[in-house]
Order: structure tokens, then sequence, then C-alpha cells
């Protein structure tokens, strides 16, 4: 199984002062060498807490900022080292901008996100005229002209919706050979820290757009590690919420039980920002307000030594990253064995998928506007076939397929698996864990070093240190932040805690990113050998 949703088939070890104005050109945007140095320069360069405090101040202007993003999607994304990021742009967005300013200056604030430019994952749908495709030809005039419940919650609080972010298609859930990051109407999506490099799936063109700064944040969506690892790989800050604070409606599903959208940006106080206007749950509270620098402090850590994993590399940043916690004050506890001992686990999770996409595809479909002619999965598999010289020119259709011959979420089979993989996953996993050994939150690495994009072989993963499909899975939060660099790829730590413990694992994030301040800015390395030493043990000791 190589798409993600790679993780449900296995619970071991897997997977300086700000300008006053912007000068929206290139040229003064971004700094230029002999050998063009992609790397943003002023307000696009900020975290979104900065951005959204500039806009407030008055010392940039929240048209000033959708323009420079515009530019710098023509020259980085689209151009020069063409990330393929982003898929569409908003034609109102620029209008929204001014009107945003003008409501601004005659006091009418709206939010904490007033004036700023937020991506959204093409899978969500946005009143804008835009379509929300999945990265598919299918459903490339799928205009609906509504919001979803978390894109007006943004719009609510004052952002600016830039465009949409191209994805791994439908979700990484169409095949078991599936290349991350690549769609049919998007192509595929490059690493920004080295472009020939896994992005991972599916919110790869939301990680990768938020890495790289094509907006202040994106919106993603995770159904079982498509917000974490992603973040993992392009190296941002991801928080997959619990299933259900989050609203999905009017996003094309895959899971009832296991989607959830997520914000992916450049710190947890952005995530926590955007996560107080995408919040419609019954559990909904202040983020932004229960983020605390010193909540270590007296905690008790489950470690998930069962879970990290054998690369070296990654366990010595990880290290690195437990002692941060110890020395802010928490006590470690190591965790061994891992909870979840189901026989049947992979099975039945992926059984799960298959019912639960069928079923809530075809509800999607089917009201869908006119201009959409596929109306059911059966309909998009036999357009895929009808095009198959675009939709299948690298990997075909066999979860699709896999998917349209099971029954019903009525079906017993359906119902004793999904009942099993969440008693596994929550009862005897998760709250197990935090209960037994009366821990507070579980840490383990996110993810690992993404090997490099592979159009012959599809997905080639090495093995995944983390658990984070216990956690999607079982629909609990969880945070990912950044925790350094190997070889200029970067890798992350995870925060897991129970259901509803959405502003304690976001709390958690936090001080560890207080603490340790790891993001890196990408550097669009073209290959590893774009890297010195690299480059010259590949040479090797040439011999007269």
């Amino acid at each position: 199984m190589k798409h993600l949703l790679i993780a449900a088939w296995a619970m071991v070890p897997l997977m300086a002062c700000s300008p006053q104005s912007v000068d929206t050109s290139a040229v003064a945007m971004e700094q230029t060498t002999e050998k063009p140095n992609y790397v943003p320069q002023g307000w696009i360069a900020k975290t979104l807490p900065e951005i959204a405090a500039g806009v407030k101040a008055g010392e940039v202007s929240s048209e000033e900022l959708v323009q420079a993003y515009i530019d710098r999607i023509n020259r980085v994304d689209r151009d020069g080292p063409t990330l393929q990021s982003v898929l569409s742009l908003n034609p109102n967005a620029l209008a929204d901008a001014r009107t945003a300013d003008a409501k601004r200056a005659a006091g009418d604030t709206l939010g904490l996100l007033h004036g700023v430019p937020i991506l959204l994952k093409d899978n969500i749908e946005t009143k804008d005229p835009l379509a929300t495709t999945a990265g598919a030809l299918a459903l490339k005039d799928n205009i609906t002209g509504r919001d979803s419940p978390l894109v007006a919650g943004l719009r609510d609080a004052g952002a600016i919706i830039l465009g949409k972010a191209n994805l791994s298609q439908w979700a990484n859930f169409r095949s078991n050979d599936s290349m991350s990051g690549w769609t049919a109407l998007g192509g595929q999506v490059r690493n920004p820290h080295m472009l020939d490099r896994n992005p991972c799936g599916s919110s790869s063109g939301s990680g990768a757009g938020a890495a790289s700064s094509m907006a202040a944040g994106a919106v993603g969506t995770e159904t079982n590690g498509s917000v974490i690892c992603p973040s993992n790989a392009n190296g941002v800050v991801g928080f997959k919420p619990t299933v259900g604070l989050v609203s999905q409606q009017y996003i094309v599903p895959i899971s009832s039980t296991q989607d959830t959208a997520g914000p992916m940006t450049k710190s947890v106080m952005g995530a926590a920002m955007m996560m107080n206007a995408m919040a419609t749950g019954i559990a909904k509270k202040d983020y932004v307000a229960a983020l605390d620098q010193d909540i270590l402090r007296g905690k008790r850590v489950g470690v998930l030594r069962y879970s990290t994993g054998s690369n070296k590399d990654i366990n010595a940043l990880f290290e690195e990253s437990l002692n941060v916690l110890k020395e802010a004050g928490a006590e470690l506890v190591e965790i061994t064995e891992n909870p979840v001992q189901l026989s049947e686990f992979g099975e039945y999770s992926f059984d799960v998928l298959l019912y639960e996409f069928k079923a809530t595809l075809n509800e999607y479909l089917a009201a869908t506007p006119d201009t959409v002619k596929t109306r059911s999965l059966a309909e998009v598999i036999a357009f895929n076939i009808e095009n198959a010289d675009i939709e299948l020119a690298l990997f075909d259709q066999s979860i699709f397929d896999a998917a349209e011959i099971t029954s019903n979420l009525e079906d017993p089979r359906y119902i004793a698996a999904r009942d099993a993989v969440l008693k596994a996953t929550r009862e005897e996993g998760i709250d197990k864990l935090l209960a037994e050994h009366n821990v507070d939150v579980l840490v383990a690495p996110s993810g690992p070093m993404v090997p490099r994009v592979d159009p012959i072989n599809g997905d080639v993963w090495p093995p995944f240190p983390g658990s984070g499909s216990m956690a999607a899975i079982a629909g609990y939060p969880h945070i990912t932040v950044p925790m350094g660099t190997i070889h200029s790829l970067s890798v992350s730590f995870s925060f897991m805690g129970a259901k509803d413990d959405d502003a304690k694992v976001l709390s958690y994030g936090y001080a560890f990113e207080q603490l340790t301040n790891k993001r890196a800015e990408p550097q669009y390395y073209t290959n590893a050998e774009d890297l010195p030493d690299i480059a010259a043990a590949m040479r090797g000791q040439k011999r007269d």
C-alpha cells in the first residue's frame, strides 16, 4: 500500500524589522544572485501572526499582500523552480483585499485574520468562482458557489481566499501505486527544500505552498496522514484536529469516521488563529488564548519508543527534542509496547475506508452542479477509462475499483471492521496509553526523510517512524512541529492527545516551538547533489 493514507496498513513504526510597505515587484521582493535565489523577502517571508499584526497596524495592506503573493506564485510556483503547489487563483482575491482594507480604514475589523491571504486544498468548496476538483478532470467544472463551513469561518474572521492548492489526486485514494502530490489538472507538486523529493500526500500543495510563502497559511485535509506527512516533508506546522471539530460539509470526502481539515502554516500561533476561525464543533475553544509556553512544566510525556524507527539521524534529532522537553520541566515516560494488537488491523482499517469512500463520494457527487457529468464512483471510473491518456498515464485506479464492489454502510462486515479499528485505536489505543502510563500527551517522530518523486514506480517509502495512524483512525488531535533538518530535508516532532484535547495539543506544540525554533526556510535545491558534501562524495576519489 503506497498511498498516504499509507499509514492505514500499519501501526508499528511506519510512516529584523519589517518594512513599512510592500514593493510587489519580483526584484524587490526577493534577492537575486547569479543563480536565482527564491528565498522570500519582506512581508511574505513572515509568519501568519506577524502578517496579521502588520495589516492591523497599517504597515502593509491586504491588497499589497495579495499582489505580492500572486507575483511570487507566478515567479516561483509557475516559473522558476516550478513547485506547482497552487492549482488555481481566486479572481476575486484582489477585490476582496481592497474591500478588507476599506473596512479596516472605516474601523470595521472582522477578526484575527482580517486581510490575511489563505490557500485552500482543492477538495474544499468556496463560493468564489473556483472549481473544487480534487485534482481530477472529472470535476474540472465543479463550481458550486457555496462556502464550506470552515471557509465561511475563515471569511468571517476576515481571511482572503487566495486560491486553491494542488494535492494528491482524490486525496491520494485512487491507486495502490499512486505518486503523492500528482494530479491530472495540476501536475506534480515539488518539495521546496529539494525539488526532486516527495512533498508527501495528500495535502502536498498546502504543505509546499505554506513552506514556500505562497500564502500566509493553507488548509489541508487528512484521513490518515495527509496533514501530518506533508507538514513533516515540507517543514511547516500541521494540526489535525479531533474529527468533527471542523465541519466536513462541502469537502470532497473519503471517510466519515476519519476525515478532517486542518491548518498548515509556519507557526503554531498561526495554526491556532486559523483554528479559531475554522472550528465549529461543540468542543470549540479559543485556541490562541489557550497557548501556554510553560505548559510542559510538571507534565508527564509518554514517549512512544515502539514507533521511533531505525533512522539514526531522525532518532538523534528526536533525542535532542526530548531533552528540550525535560529541560522545560516535563517528566518523560517510556512506552515500549504498541497497544494495537488486532491481527486484522490493516485489513479492517482499509475496508472501512473503501466502504465509506464509496458511500460518501456517491452522496457528494449526486449533489454537484449539472456541469459535473460523473454522478457516482462508477461513472468516475468509466470517465477515467475513457480519458486514460490523461488520468491513467502514471498509475491505475485500483482503489476505486476495490471501493466500487463494496455494498453499503449497513453491511455487517463494514460495521464490524469500523467498530474494531475504532476500539483498537481509542479505548485500547490512545486512551489506554494515556491512562495506564498516567501521561498527559504522547510524542513520537512525525515521519521519515522523504524519498525521491518516482513516476516509474510510484511512491517508494522508507519505513515510517511515528504513530500518526493511531491518532488519525481514532480521530484524535495531532500536531507536528519542525525539529530540524537532515541533509536540508525537514523532519518533525509530534504531539498526540485524547479526544477534544485540541487546545492542549496545540499548546504543547507551541511550547516546543518557542523553545526550539527549528523551522528551516526552503532553499530550492535541485537534488541532493546540490549539497557540496554529497556532490563530492558522489564524484568519488579520482585516480590518475
